[in-house]
């Protein structure tokens, strides 16, 4: 069990939280908003009205003692004061909502770990499954390179993982395959792997090639 503090109750810090508590984990909610903190208190562990821009206020609820901290604050101003004030308390792990990309520059030099972009992410892998019918999810790795969740095309069904080849045709490696039937997980599956059409392929690979995989499935 980790210990957790989500600051910022709207929408998205309110399904954060409440999704981790439901994974076993401590949770700590915090929201300046005591209509907010009263609708998640009985949701996570504990639940209180503070205002992250107030340094002390964050020191006297001992947020340097949990293993990540999320800012999830829509006003640009204040969450880059929650963010500095989380630094200079000694938080070590700090995610932090952004709102554009300039914003996000920012989060970073004051000392945000990770900083993710809701509506842009979702966008992104949005565009991404609607380019390709095939792609069942999305998940940026590093630049230019992408890890997807790939339903197996037509082309491949019956056929082994050696004779696919995807490794030499295209430079995309097979992190793991998803069995459907019967429900297994497979990782780094051997070349005499044979591919049904219920089983989802995780892959890893560059977005270029990806592309070219595109084509085979459509």
């Amino acid at each position: 069990m980790k210990k957790f503090a989500i600051i910022g109750l709207g929408k998205f810090g309110h399904y954060l939280a409440t999704g981790l508590y439901e994974k076993g984990h401590e949770v700590l909610a915090l929201d300046k908003k005591p209509s907010s903190v009263q609708a998640i208190k009985d949701l996570v562990s504990q639940a209180v009205v503070a205002d992250a821009t107030d340094k002390h206020a964050l020191e006297l609820l001992g947020i340097h003692e949990m293993d990540s901290v999320v800012v999830c604050i829509g006003s640009l101003s204040n969450s880059i004061l929650a963010v500095f004030n989380l630094k200079d308390l000694g938080v070590e792990t700090i995610f932090s909502k952004s709102i554009s990309e300039a914003h996000e520059r920012i989060l970073y030099k004051v000392g945000a770990t990770e900083v993710f972009f809701p509506e842009k992410d979702t966008a992104i892998s949005l565009a991404e499954k609607m380019h390709n019918p095939n792609m069942l999810d999305y998940l940026p790795f590093l630049e230019d390179y992408s890890i997807i969740e790939f339903a197996v095309p037509n082309k491949f069904i019956g056929k082994s993982l050696q004779e696919v080849n995807l490794i030499n045709k295209f430079g995309i490696l097979i992190i793991a395959i998803k069995e459907i039937v019967p429900e297994r997980l497979n990782l780094i599956p051997k070349g005499n792997f044979i591919l049904k059409d219920s089983d989802i392929m995780i892959l890893l690979g560059d977005n270029e090639a990806f592309e070219k995989l595109r084509k085979i499935g459509q």
